[in-house]
């Protein structure tokens, strides 16, 4: 999730996942995929900007995440303990 200000100054958190596009018409006015609109104080520039560093941290975090499991791996342990559960196991 990225931050950004409404016009008004109030901030929230945004997917970027779910941006179709950017318009300047002077503002900014952010349109989501489901054709949710929000007018925001950043910059065209400075939400691209936003959404390189945000997805830049999550790449560089799972890459940190794979380094300490192949870290905490041994050449004893079976192949695949180095991936990561993504769900709950059903009881």
């Amino acid at each position: 999730m990225i931050l950004v200000t409404r016009i008004n100054g109030s901030v929230f958190a945004l997917n970027p996942d779910l941006v179709e596009r950017l318009d300047c018409t002077p503002d900014t006015v952010v349109t989501l995929v489901d054709g949710t609109k929000y007018l925001i104080a950043e910059s065209v520039p400075e939400f691209i900007d936003s959404v390189r560093h945000y997805r830049a941290s999550l790449i560089a975090q799972a890459s940190r995440m794979e380094t300490e499991t192949t870290a905490n791996t041994s050449s004893e342990d079976e192949p695949d303990a180095k991936v990561l559960p993504m769900h709950r196991k059903e009881r």
